[in-house]
């Protein structure tokens, strides 16, 4: 019984994931601008990539392969917020017609 709901669990988990990457790389697809594109992909690779390494992390319950995916999850959540700010700040830097497209507010 307690495999089957740790079965359901993960699958809700991965599927969940699964879909909030498909809504973000549908949204990437579809808005117009740099800035909303790497908006979508940002929130998209943080939560759906969190949401499957979680339902990989019941699935395989308390084990050493669990504490690795922990560890791809922590990197992961580290490392997608910066490089799209990397990203989007080399966009603001060399797009001089930029402030037509978007509001960008100068520090």
């Amino acid at each position: 019984m307690i495999d089957l709901i740790r079965t359901v669990i993960a699958a809700a988990c991965i599927l969940s994931g699964t879909a909030v990457m498909i809504i973000a790389a549908i949204g990437v697809n579809r808005f117009r601008y740099v800035m909303n594109r790497m908006h979508a992909a940002a929130l998209g690779d943080t939560l759906g990539i969190g949401l499957v390494l979680l339902g990989l992390m019941v699935h395989n319950g308390l084990t050493f392969v669990s504490l690795k995916l922990l560890l791809i999850l922590i990197f992961f959540w580290n490392a997608s917020p910066v490089c799209s700010h990397l990203i989007s700040n080399l966009e603001v830097q060399t797009n001089p017609d930029l402030e037509k497209e978007c509001e960008i507010v100068h520090e």
